[in-house]
């Protein structure tokens, strides 16, 4: 800050001392005027321009300082009273652009929010029709058509469902209820979902469950496995899932192995990423990288912890670590 200082003052002290310089030329010159006196008048000049320097430093300094120090907010009650009038037009030009900020995001907000409201409300409205045609699809006589027109139809559901918990995930917390949840009800429900498309691909479940009941929040909980499973189901073939829960520790662990595609060790650590895919397969055009994405950001506020195990062309293995039943204290009190 000192230099910074002395750099906004340097024309006042360069005039400063081209006039000193100036008295000493006219004393030089003019053999009437004594040269040691000026120099020495020149000298206390000198002492006097840098004790009033030190002096102004901090004066002058003290409402910078606190603009450079200052939170990255809209808050300005920290800062301090300016003091000249140059202080005061910066603090001025501060409300009127931190005002007009506030009423920018403001209307963007009522605009996202009506935004969201009108998304929310159409995927509402969608799935009446996707209800009817389900119903509709029942009744095709052709297994192989059936079976295709069912797999496309599951795909829109579920894209539609990821969408809307995706929208909804920014209330999240306004949005929980912790209760005890039926583990193997919710399970054999989400399964019964993908059934068509397990059968298509030839895939079958092998369960079990030492543990049935979790606390959780069984909506959020069902979004989070629909995702697991999906996923597990999507990139396997003629194999089997195997799904097992147990207690371990006063924690309830949830286990969904699969043997597809597996995931290359080096895109483990981004798999969480929104929107990551893969770096082995370019040209999975089903893939949208939300699933474990949004399925991590849900497990946060149920405490829920997701690790992933897994090797290229062999499986991968997740496992959910449910929290003990005491850490749900701070949860509930949201």
């Amino acid at each position: 800050m000192v230099k910074t200082y002395l750099l906004e003052r340097r024309s006042w002290i360069v005039f400063f001392i081209f006039q000193l310089l100036l008295l000493l030329f006219i004393a030089y010159i003019d053999p009437k005027i004594s040269l040691s006196s000026i120099v020495y008048v020149t000298f206390l000049m000198t002492l006097i321009l840098l004790f009033f320097l030190a002096f102004r430093y901090k004066k002058e300094t003290k409402f910078y300082k606190a603009l450079q120090e200052r939170e990255k907010d809209f808050d300005l009650t920290r800062l301090i009273k300016p003091d000249s009038p140059f202080e005061q037009m910066i603090e001025s030009s501060f409300i009127e652009q931190i005002d007009y900020l506030k009423t920018i995001a403001s209307q963007n907000q009522v605009k996202l929010e009506q935004e969201k409201d009108d998304l929310l409300s159409w995927i509402h409205e969608v799935k009446t029709p996707l209800t009817a045609m389900h119903l509709m699809i029942e009744k095709i006589e052709d297994d192989t058509l059936k079976s295709q027109i069912t797999y496309e139809w599951l795909r829109i559901h579920l894209l539609l469902d990821q969408q809307l918990h995706q929208k909804r995930l920014l209330f999240i917390e306004n949005d929980l209820l912790i209760e005890k949840t039926d583990l193997e009800a919710l399970l054999f429900q989400e399964l019964k979902t993908l059934q068509s498309w397990c059968i298509q691909k030839g895939i079958g479940f092998d369960i079990d469950l030492q543990k049935t009941e979790v606390l959780s929040d069984t909506k959020w909980l069902a979004f989070i496995i629909r995702q697991l499973l999906t996923n597990a189901v999507k990139y396997s073939d003629h194999s089997d899932i195997y799904i097992k829960s147990y207690q371990q520790d006063e924690h309830t662990y949830l286990q969904i192995q699969d043997f597809g595609r597996g995931i290359d060790a080096k895109d483990l650590p981004r798999i969480f990423d929104k929107g990551f895919t893969s770096t082995t397969n370019h040209d999975d055009q089903s893939a949208t990288g939300m699933g474990l994405y949004l399925a991590k950001k849900v497990a946060k506020p149920l405490l829920i912890e997701i690790t992933i195990q897994s090797e290229l062309g062999v499986g991968t293995t997740i496992i959910l670590t449910f929290p003990k039943s005491n850490d749900f204290v701070n949860v509930m009190s949201m």
